[in-house]
């Protein structure tokens, strides 16, 4: 328990002081490791551009050996994100059988911010968002910014 603790510690001093470009990592309670608010500027060059993305990490006892789990707080038009109100997001690196003790919070992070620039239609988690994605791009980026200004600014 206090190695997890000892990495989590570690990893969050990485990503404070040494944060991707476009995110801000804090705790949501100094007194407890396990929970990280993020905030993620959408992506310049994306119908996020411009949004302020609210997200909640949060760290299972067993970290590093089961992965964190990583909601949307702030809606958001994605095929690869619920628009319910827990945001559940699919991120390949977070699934079971891709994720390995070994891989960290930064990288999670950067998968995050990579599935703003590039969704993943055919893992989707919202198949109409997905659908108009493949199909109908415009209409797509459309949704996603008017979303982005009504919920992300």
């Amino acid at each position: 328990m206090a190695s997890s603790q000892k990495r989590i510690s570690k990893e969050l001093a990485e990503v404070t002081t040494n944060p991707p470009a476009g995110i801000t990592v804090s705790l949501v309670d100094e007194a407890n490791v396990h929970n990280w608010n993020i905030v993620m500027d959408g992506p310049e060059g994306s119908p996020y551009a411009g949004g302020k993305f609210k997200l909640l990490l949060v760290l299972p006892t067993d970290y590093p050996f089961k992965p964190p789990k990583i909601n949307f707080k702030t809606r958001i038009w994605h095929p690869n994100v619920t628009f319910d109100e827990h945001g559940s997001m699919c991120v390949g690196i977070l699934k079971p059988e891709a994720w390995k003790p070994s891989s960290k919070i930064m990288s999670v992070l950067t998968a995050t911010q990579q599935l703003l620039i590039e969704p993943v239609p055919d893992d989707a988690l919202e198949a109409n968002a997905a659908e108009k994605f493949k199909n109908n791009r415009a209409e797509f980026n459309k949704e996603a910014k008017e979303w982005t200004k009504k919920y992300a600014k």
